[in-house]
């Protein structure tokens, strides 16, 4: 935690071909920003690490995060990379696709997210794990910060600068409030069921509007979480309209012991399908890959195959559900679009009996700029109406002490609207803490001895939000 001015991101590098529009986002070890690429004419979210701390170790994990997420990058919930290399200046960067809708980690605190768009976003990230373990891949920090929207508004997994091929332990850089009991332990263990308990414990999030063990107004640190995590079960939700048969499949998946969660993020996928058919909702389907996909327990093994486009296979749920919920043809929901409308080349047969429907129109008039329709007002459909202008980040935040140990924050508001508020919060050792509601541009953080970083979103009147929260820290 910085002790002096408030966390800027860096300058950002010159990339032959590619001209920096915006920064996107400031951690850590790393800085994303928003570049223009000129061949093929897109904007590009690029990662570029940080130049402190940058050893050899860093940037080995972020060679391997680069290869791993080129492997997987076929999937339509996992980002795609379209490039990594190394700037004049020594600092490794990597090419990603732009995500521009609220993702959900800028999202689930300041919205409450309906049950069937989140069991529709827990079918199609469990589809994205379970592709990620078939390919001997674990994630070990699936959390609502690394699930990106696309705009499309299918959600998107990112974010394997610690993932680690199956069998391989340690729990370097994990998230403690979506971190299940065997990483936390003593020495640190995970497998498929540890991704399994970080999906389940993302879902909650987005139902609860906390994650699962934080106390709203308690002690949230990391020992008050970890004792919780170990040893409370796990709270309820708190909302009426969440169906028992979704607590009760949370609470499968977030077991504490490994062996009684589901044994695959398949299985978790399978029963929230259950639970959507219970509901009378249409069936999401499951995008797995089809034949010729590498074995669990390996990597791709060439760059050629790493980068080929796989047929999806379509898995509709393992009992059907009502007669009108899904298409006699293909098994799919009547309203679902063809797996991974973001995806050239993915509209292939897979099977005689499975059918991929490839959504040629749509993708045609998305590559020549056209608008997509809004179609399905009553929002139990996939289709989603056109992206609304993004929300933008709050600028110079900076914070002050004053006399009584007190740190008073600032910061203004770069194009401000009719009924603008905030939502801020103190960043802790966890990377979480409750936000809280401001009205105007400034907020005080008491009793504050050492060093304080907040961060702070900018929230328009329709509930629109920043798609980046700024982040400032004071001595």
């Amino acid at each position: 935690m910085s002790t002096g001015s408030p966390r800027q991101a860096s300058a950002p590098p010159r990339i032959p071909g590619f001209d920096y529009v915006r920064v996107l986002g400031a951690g850590g070890s790393a800085d994303v920003y928003l570049y223009r690429q000129h061949l093929p004419s897109r904007l590009v979210a690029v990662k570029v690490l940080a130049a402190q701390g940058l050893d050899d170790e860093v940037r080995r994990r972020f060679t391997d995060e680069a290869n791993l997420m080129a492997q997987l990058s076929h999937h339509p919930s996992i980002v795609t990379v379209h490039h990594a290399s190394v700037a004049a200046d020594g600092r490794p960067y990597l090419v990603m696709e732009h995500c521009s809708q609220p993702g959900l980690g800028e999202r689930y605190r300041v919205e409450r997210m309906g049950v069937a768009e989140v069991l529709r976003i827990g079918v199609r990230l469990a589809s994205a794990v379970q592709t990620a373990h078939g390919h001997g891949v674990l994630h070990r920090d699936i959390k609502p910060a690394n699930v990106l929207t696309t705009d499309f508004g299918w959600p998107a997994l990112t974010d394997f600068g610690i993932a680690a091929t199956v069998g391989q332990q340690g729990a370097a850089g994990l998230s403690v409030p979506w971190a299940p009991p065997e990483m936390l332990a003593t020495p640190p263990s995970s497998d498929e069921r540890s991704d399994v308990y970080c999906l389940g414990a993302t879902l909650y999030s987005a139902l609860a509007g906390r994650s699962p063990f934080e106390v709203p107004g308690g002690a949230n640190g990391a020992a008050d979480l970890v004792m919780r995590i170990e040893r409370d079960p796990l709270p309820a939700v708190g909302r009426a309209d969440v169906p028992a048969g979704l607590s009760r499949v949370l609470a499968r998946a977030m077991a504490k012991r490994p062996a009684d969660r589901y044994a695959s993020a398949l299985e978790l996928g399978r029963a929230l399908q259950r639970v959507e058919s219970e509901l009378a909702l249409p069936v999401t389907t499951l995008d797995l890959p089809g034949e010729g996909a590498p074995r669990a327990g390996t990597l791709a093994g060439s760059a050629g195959d790493a980068t080929r486009p796989r047929p999806p296979l379509v898995v509709p749920p393992a009992s059907a559900g009502p007669a009108d919920a899904r298409s006699p043809a293909d098994g799919r929901s009547a309203d679902s679009p063809a797996p991974g409308p973001r995806r050239a080349g993915a509209g292939q047969v897979a099977a005689a009996a499975v059918v991929v429907v490839a959504v040629a129109g749509l993708v045609v008039a998305w590559l020549h700029g056209a608008t997509p329709a809004p179609a399905d007002p009553d929002g139990f459909g996939e289709a989603t109406a056109p992206p609304a202008a993004a929300v933008p980040a709050v600028r110079d935040l900076a914070g002050a002490r004053g006399p009584d140990g007190s740190v008073r924050f600032t910061w203004t508001n770069p194009a401000p609207e009719d009924g603008d508020t905030y939502r801020w919060g103190v960043v802790t050792a966890t990377g979480e803490d409750a936000l809280a509601a401001a009205g105007g541009p400034t907020a005080t953080v008491r009793d504050a001895p050492g060093a304080v970083c907040v961060q702070v979103l900018l929230v328009r009147a329709d509930g629109r939000v920043s798609a980046q929260p700024a982040r400032g820290c004071a001595g």
